[in-house]
This record gives C-alpha cells, sequence and structure tokens, in this order.
C-alpha cells in the first residue's frame, strides 16, 4: 500500500516509516522544508510538501493513498487547534473510502491511573497539556461511522536509539552531573521502546474500525529509577535530585505537570487483536548497553 505519513521525519515517525517499507509499502512522507523534504528522498521515500497548519494541502495526499499514518505535531500555544483542523480536513478527504487512517494520541490522556494498569476503557482524566485531544480522539473513533478504517494508537512514553525523554536525561546528567526528576520521583512512567512501537503502527493498518490501542511494553518504571539508570548510562555518580513540580512548569510549562503523572498501562488489547509481541531491549537495557 502507499501510505501517507505527517511527521515522517521525526523520532517515532522515521521508525514508523522504515517498518512500513520493511512490511513492503510504499511511504509518502509530508515535508515541511527542504531539509525535511531531503531526508525523506535519502530513506527512499516520496515526498509532499506541505504543512498542518495548511490543512487543504492534506487533501490530496491522503485521496491518493491507500492509508494515512498521523504522527506529526504542531508546536505552540495552538497546537491542538491546528492538529483538529488538520485531522478534520484528512477524515473528510479519506470519507467513504475504508481506508485505514492512524491517529497518534499517548499515554498523559489518561491522567494518573493509580496501581491498576489502565486499559482503553479507562475514564480519561488527562494532563492540561493534552486536554484537547479528548475531542480529537472522539472524532477519529466516530470517524467509523463514515466508512473510514479510524484507529487510535496511544503510545507510553518511548525511547530507544538515542532519543526520546529517558536519553534526554541521560543527556543532562552527561552535561551536569546531576538528574532532575519532576515531583519525589516515586510517579511510574509506561515506557515502549520505539521500534516496537512502529511495528504496532504496521499491524494496526489492518485493525478493525474504531479501534483503540494502547502501545505499552513491560512494567512501568519509578521515574527515580530512570534517573539513576539515567545517570549510569552518562558515567556519572548515580542519584538524582526532586524538582518541585512548580518550579519545573516554570522552565518545562505544562510537561512538568504530565512528567509528575504516575501511570501503568494495560496493551493487553492489541497483544490480542493484532499479535503484537514487543522484542526490543528493556529501558534499563537500551540506556546501559548502549551508553
Amino acid at each position: 500500500m502507499r501510505i501517507f505519513v505527517t511527521g515522517a521525519t521525526g523520532y517515532i515517525g522515521a521508525a514508523v516509516s522504515e517498518a512500513l517499507v520493511g512490511a513492503g509499502h510504499v511511504v509518502v512522507g509530508l515535508a515541511r522544508s527542504d531539509e525535511s523534504a531531503a531526508a525523506l528522498r535519502r530513506s527512499g521515500h516520496e515526498v509532499v510538501r506541505g504543512d498542518l497548519r495548511a490543512p487543504d494541502a492534506l487533501v490530496e495526499p491522503a485521496r491518493a493513498a491507500d492509508g494515512v499514518v498521523h504522527l506529526a505535531q504542531a508546536g505552540g500555544d495552538d497546537a491542538g487547534a491546528v492538529d483538529r483542523e488538520a485531522v478534520d480536513a484528512v477524515l473528510d478527504a479519506l470519507d467513504g473510502t475504508a481506508k485505514p487512517f492512524l491517529y497518534t494520541s499517548g499515554c498523559w490522556i489518561l491522567g494518573d491511573t493509580g496501581e491498576e494498569p489502565a486499559d482503553e476503557d479507562r475514564e480519561r482524566d488527562p494532563a492540561e497539556l493534552v486536554r484537547w485531544r479528548v475531542a480529537v480522539e472522539d472524532g477519529v473513533v466516530d470517524a467509523s461511522s463514515r466508512d473510514i478504517r479510524s484507529v487510535v494508537v496511544r503510545p507510553a512514553i518511548v525511547y530507544g536509539d538515542g532519543g526520546g525523554i529517558p536519553a534526554g536525561l541521560v543527556s543532562e546528567a552527561a552535561e551536569t552531573g546531576a538528574v532532575r526528576v519532576v515531583g519525589d520521583g516515586s510517579q511510574e512512567w509506561p515506557m515502549v521502546h520505539r521500534r516496537d512501537l512502529a511495528d504496532l503502527y504496521v499491524r494496526a493498518l489492518e485493525a478493525e474500525a474504531g479501534s483503540l490501542y494502547h502501545a505499552a511494553a513491560g512494567p512501568s518504571y519509578r521515574a527515580r529509577d530512570v534517573a539513576v539508570v539515567a545517570a549510569v548510562a552518562a558515567g556519572v555518580k548515580p542519584g538524582w535530585s526532586s524538582w518541585p513540580v512548580a518550579e519545573a512548569r516554570e522552565e518545562l510549562g505544562g510537561v512538568a505537570d504530565a512528567l509528575a503523572l504516575s501511570q501503568r498501562m494495560s496493551a493487553a488489547r492489541a497483544r490480542q487483536d493484532l499479535g503484537w509481541a514487543p522484542s526490543a531491549p528493556t529501558l534499563v537495557e537500551e540506556l546501559l548497553l548502549s551508553s
């Protein structure tokens, strides 16, 4: 299939695009800049020039493709509005086609989950940063009634191949000799390797319309434990320091509140429905073996 991918050069998008090609698909990537277009061509992908902030430019590529994977995210205070308009444009283009549309949400839409792993039916209590995603998720799921094979994917915190939040902690430790953890560090973070996540996207192209899948592999990790492993990976004295949420918010904005969430996620549905079987290195293996 020819798959139109937004965000194809991003941290997750590059892995998803590689996995799609490995599965025999052709990737048509959205490029906002000359640099992105060149990167897509170097990877052997086709290129469509456009921007999420100009949603009309997404219509024809979506119609011409056999499916769409939406991974791009706009920056700025209007990120939610931009995403909603882009998704609406693509869904309108796919109306009545029975083509797959994969939308990327995230674990922070769940809010604190407590000790019981949250499945896809759990009521959402989103961090303010991503509250706007609730309406977008609902719109994507509801698009199944329009003969669109719409699917929502909620990745856990993504790591692997030198990127993601854990790698950022390693960099912080290497630069400063210490790692700050928002809050008291007892909060748990669900994790998924980017290559395992990419495999789930490939499988989700065949999912039933209106499906929703969590993408989390293995147990959650306490944030302070991630920090200690990051320090070891950076070659500095193992340890961490508490970063009060109010202070972190001054530097990170709403991301601080999201990082303070304690979450456990169940991905049993993806394993059962899609045969998803995460096999990439665990977070600890990834950080220590690649350091």
